[in-house]
């Protein structure tokens, strides 16, 4: 058989083992199954794993391409590694039931599947950018993809406790990978341990986008196109292709790394916390979503649960797991390289260093920006609040928590530690204010950003003292840069009035009109605050927030680049002409 029809006859069984694989997991954990169909049910992991290691092996051997047999290899590692588990669990439970052994063996095969279909999935994305090339695009379609698969993934009878809609089921998918936290449905009661495993997956990939973890596994495949670095470093905000790839390993890795942390500091933050039962998968679940500035939460009533919204170490971790997603990852390698750089130097007097800023003019105005909209919000919550919402914080440390965390959370995290109905007037302004503005540029959360905010504030003074350039720090800031924060600010202001107009529109008459602007700045800038409107959303406005959570986390401005640039070769130009502004 010539060897380009013997490649081709194992790329199809490959997808045949594909759809097997999918249909398998979605029996798997979308149905429940009766005790006695268990064993058999065990029997089919145990022989489709095989016949994965198996066809892998073959395709190894087989393949004519070094990154065909790459990808082989790292399948036959996983599946390897996860049958020989299976077959010490069943040495050491030798003496028990066979029942009992197949009951034993059954979690680390469906996690071995798990990881194999996921592997591959990755590996359909990469594909797909490969043959279309346009990073925007390639961006919006994979979280367009990934809301949908995750709807029909939450419609599973296994996912819920007693069914779903498929609006529902939608709007709770896109607003995990949107990582906005509006949920119209009660996560902690509504949706099964498997359905929020689904939801925990959605806003992971979310958070950090699948074109990123799709380059972390670039890795293992062991080559990467031109193409696809232009796409991760888009995404990325990397200036090169050099180092694009080993900055989204070191994106992976950091999140990971950062989750594990928090998980342990939240599991001892409720060790003793009664009302918490599984308290691992609590802890691994609310670090995850801290980070990622979901705001998703499995207890009933979220952070606002009497025993969490007086256990101030917990949200303390919170709100560092908050920080640190929202500050995003370029600005915690700068640090981390301005840090390691000044070590070599204090210990390695004779080391020659150049004399080149380290910490870039981004970092300073992320962090400075970052701090002011911080410390500025704990001053003015402490204050408004003292007399209202503070009241049941009897400490001074109860107070200063309950007002860092407002200050904190509504910066595209949406986790509550009071109830958002109760707080006065001008609180919720600022609130809304502060969801505006969002986190910061590469980072999990949304908004318009801090760095936005800040190009628009220093455009204002550089226009009123009369000035051509904007400069600071001893920079000066391209006219680029300053047209697309002006862009960004025009867009989401437009995007999220015609969703205030919608949302008036389906409506009741009666609806304040506050529940309603708070709820769309809230979708827009994917924080998940609500004034508990989500749930008694009609059919149609569940539609308008799903877009318009969609619009904030995907950004408006990348999808018209996306769709709309052209090639600049303008060798012309027209006369210029001024314009009277006032």
């Amino acid at each position: 058989m010539p060897k380009l029809r013997k490649q081709s006859l194992l790329n199809y069984i490959y997808r045949f083992f594909d759809i097997i694989v999918l249909f398998f997991i979605v029996f798997d954990f979308g149905y429940d199954h009766a005790d006695n169909f268990t064993s058999p049910h065990v029997f089919g992991l145990i022989v489709l794993s095989t016949a994965l290691l198996v066809f892998n092996a073959i395709k190894f051997f087989a393949g004519k391409y070094k990154k065909t047999k790459n990808i082989a290899l790292v399948n036959i590692a996983i599946i390897a590694v996860l049958l020989i588990i299976s077959i010490v669990v069943s040495v050491v439970h030798f003496n028990n039931d066979y029942h009992f052994i197949l009951q034993k063996i059954k979690p680390t095969l469906e996690f071995g599947l798990i990881l194999y279909f996921l592997l591959r999935l990755l590996v359909l994305v990469r594909y797909i950018y490969e043959v279309y090339f346009n990073p925007a695009i390639v961006f919006v379609g994979s979280f367009f993809i990934l809301a949908v698969l995750g709807a029909f993934l939450l419609m599973l009878p296994s996912a819920t406790s007693n069914g779903i809609t498929f609006t529902n089921a939608l709007f709770t998918a896109t607003s995990s990978v949107c990582v906005t936290g509006l949920a119209v449905l009660d996560t902690s009661h509504d949706f099964t341990t498997i359905g929020q495993s689904i939801i925990l997956v959605l806003i992971q990939l979310g958070g950090l986008g699948i074109l990123t973890f799709t380059s972390f596994f670039a890795f293992f495949r062991g080559s990467s196109s031109f193409k696809e670095g232009l796409n991760t470093r888009d995404f990325l905000a990397q200036e090169g292709l050099k180092d694009v790839f080993r900055a989204a390993l070191n994106v992976v890795a950091f999140t990971v790394v950062l989750e594990l942390i928090g998980a342990v500091f939240i599991y001892f933050s409720v060790a003793d916390n009664m009302v918490i039962k599984n308290k691992l998968f609590f802890s691994v679940f609310h670090s995850i979503s801290a980070f990622c500035n979901a705001g998703f939460s499995i207890i009933p009533s979220g952070l606002f649960q009497e025993s969490i919204r007086f256990n101030y170490s917990f949200q303390w971790v919170i709100m560092m797991l908050i920080i640190f997603g929202g500050l995003g990852h370029n600005i915690i390698f700068n640090f981390y390289k301005k840090i390691k750089i000044s070590v070599i130097e204090l210990f390695q007097k004779n080391t020659i260093h150049k004399r080149v800023p380290i910490i870039t003019l981004n970092t300073k105005i992320v962090i400075y920006t970052t701090a002011i909209l911080l410390v500025t919000g704990w001053v003015f919550f402490f204050i408004s609040e003292y007399n209202n919402t503070m009241l049941e914080h009897t400490t001074i440390v109860g107070k200063l928590t309950n007002a860092a965390f407002n200050s904190v959370s509504p910066r595209t995290a949406g986790f509550n530690v009071i109830d958002y109905s109760q707080m006065t007037v001008p609180s919720l302004l600022f609130v809304i204010f502060l969801m505006w503005v969002g986190a910061s540029p590469a980072s999990t959360g949304g908004g318009v950003k801090t760095s936005t905010i800040a190009l628009a504030t220093l455009n204002i003074f550089t226009v009123s003292r009369g000035k051509s350039r904007t400069e600071i720090f001893g920079k000066r800031i391209s006219s680029e840069s300053t047209s697309r924060a002006f862009a960004i600010l025009c867009i989401s202001l437009i995007v999220i009035g015609t969703a205030i107009l919608a949302l008036l529109i389906f409506e009741p008459k009666d609806t304040p009109i506050l529940s309603v602007i708070f709820e769309c700045f809230s979708a827009y800038s994917t924080v998940g605050l609500s004034l508990n409107f989500t749930p008694i959303l009609t059919e149609s406005s569940k539609y308008v927030i799903i877009l318009v959570m969609f619009i904030g986390r995907i950004g408006m401005l990348n999808l018209m680049i996306g769709l709309l640039r052209q090639i600049n070769h303008q060798f012309y130009e027209y006369p210029k002409e001024n314009i009277l502004i006032n």
